[in-house]
């Protein structure tokens, strides 16, 4: 970096913020360091941060008050939270409500590194093409196949899309396959978090103002509908929008125009709309949250990202694919899953979706010192919740009666491939036929569930 960034670092253990202050300044950065919350406040809101990087529980504020607190006075700050294992679900509430990304304890300076440098280039606009192809990551699963059959239909035309899905299942991948599949692929690709943004400073972030128009403008701003001229604009968690920036976004969809606050003239903008929620915008609808004209407008082709439990087929590729990039961040050359990490990986039930199994990968690399990725490498929490049952893992529902595989969960698939395959001496053409599928899928699944396989 030619010039420093500065970061605040939010914890209590004295120690950790000083293995992290040394750290962090010897690769570049200006670091200042707090120990309570009503501090970080005070220093949040007086000096220009590029990160504030807290501790998710300090002994006066949590995780989500830093958070509201940081997006109040410095909206467009990334906001990365530090957290026990055991707290998942409330990192994973943060990044809904706007948090930039979670680094899971016992944690590496190296990953917080690597988190902190995908902080600080989120807001650049444009995604070249083979950069995008190095990263974007299909998976081998019907559902996922679906969407990007959708992708590349709906791709060349202008349509406005909505897609919808849980949080980190992967909604700006496809949002941004669709742009890099269609004519504007050579224009800016504009990403805006809608759920980090106040709701005060919605209209001159989405819009721009001129200067003098309202009291701390002091330069012209330029919209992002200005800035993704030509390209495409992503509005992410597009239903925390307020009532007044979801009329003004119909009238720019409708009228093809902006108008910046302070200025009497309106500017014509050509941009393709994708919009993101992670809740379903119909409900929101219904309960009067959502204008029904501005969710008709952006419905106009809707995808459905599904959930990585939902999709578990594609959890080892997708683990083989952040083991690659973690072994190249962190120069390691581990090889893969054990069988026993394989296992414990498919059973998890992934509540913070492929976020989290890349978060879980990164942790097991720089941990790790042998070929493969075995289970004590993987977080305490995440093994436990799987040993001790509280994921459902069906006993034998399956050896009943054989039915077609793609209506079947995953919990019973693999005791249905077994029974097919013993059932017809493994004949793998007439257990593909019983079970519904085609022998090339037959054989990875084979392969995903280690089973045994016999000559025909």
């Amino acid at each position: 970096m030619t010039d420093k960034n500065y970061i605040l670092v939010i914890d209590d253990d004295p120690y950790i913020c000083s293995i992290l202050k040394k750290y962090l300044e010897q690769n570049g950065f200006a670091v200042d360091v707090t120990y309570k919350g009503y501090d970080a406040k005070d220093l949040i809101a007086k000096n220009r941060y590029d990160i504030v990087l807290s501790d998710y529980r300090l002994p006066d504020y949590d995780g989500m008050n830093i958070l509201r607190y940081t997006r109040s006075v410095k909206p467009f700050i990334p906001v990365v939270i530090m957290t026990a294992y055991a707290e998942i679900s409330k990192a994973v509430e943060l990044i809904k409500s706007g948090a930039f990304d979670y680094i899971v304890k016992p944690m590496q300076p190296e990953m917080v590194l690597e988190v902190l440098y995908r902080a600080l280039d989120r807001n650049k606009q444009a995604m070249t093409s083979a950069s995008f192809a190095d990263t974007f990551i299909k998976g081998s699963s019907d559902k996922m196949h679906e969407v990007l059959q959708h992708v590349g239909i709906v791709a060349p035309t202008d349509i406005t899309v909505m897609i919808e899905g849980e949080t980190g299942s992967g909604k700006e991948y496809i949002a941004r396959a669709i742009h890099h599949s269609s004519n504007r692929r050579n224009k800016s690709f504009v990403a805006v978090d809608c759920g980090a943004i106040p709701g005060e400073l919605a209209n001159s972030v989405l819009f721009g103002h001129v200067k003098g128009s309202f009291t701390g403008a002091v330069n012209d701003k330029t919209g992002y509908f200005q800035e993704a001229k030509g390209g495409t604009l992503f509005l992410d968690e597009v239903g925390n929008l307020s009532y007044e920036n979801q009329v003004k976004i119909l009238r720019a969809l409708q009228e093809k125009m902006v108008t910046r606050i302070g200025d009497n003239k309106s500017q014509k903008v050509d941009v393709r709309l994708i919009a993101a929620a992670n809740e379903s915008l119909q409900k929101k609808v219904e309960a009067g949250e959502f204008r029904e004209d501005l969710y008709h407008r952006l419905n106009e082709f809707r995808l459905q990202v599904p959930a990585l439990r939902n999709r578990r087929e594609d959890i080892v590729e997708f683990a083989g694919h952040f083991i690659a990039q973690a072994n190249k961040a962190f120069n390691k050359n581990l090889q893969g899953l054990d069988d026993e990490a394989r296992e414990l990986l498919l059973k998890y039930e992934w509540p913070g979706n492929i976020r989290e199994l890349q978060n879980v990968i990164k942790r097991a690399v720089l941990l790790g010192h042998e070929d493969l990725i075995k289970p004590g490498l993987l977080p305490d929490e995440l093994r436990h919740r799987v040993s001790s049952g509280k994921i459902s893992l069906s006993s034998g529902a399956a050896k009943t009666e054989f039915t077609d595989l793609k209506s079947a969960t995953y919990l019973n698939e693999k005791e249905l491939i077994q029974n097919a395959l013993e059932r017809t001496n493994y004949n793998k053409s007439r257990a593909a036929r019983i079970l519904g599928i085609d022998r090339k899928t037959l054989y990875n699944k084979i392969r995903l569930y280690n089973l045994e396989q016999k000559e025909e």
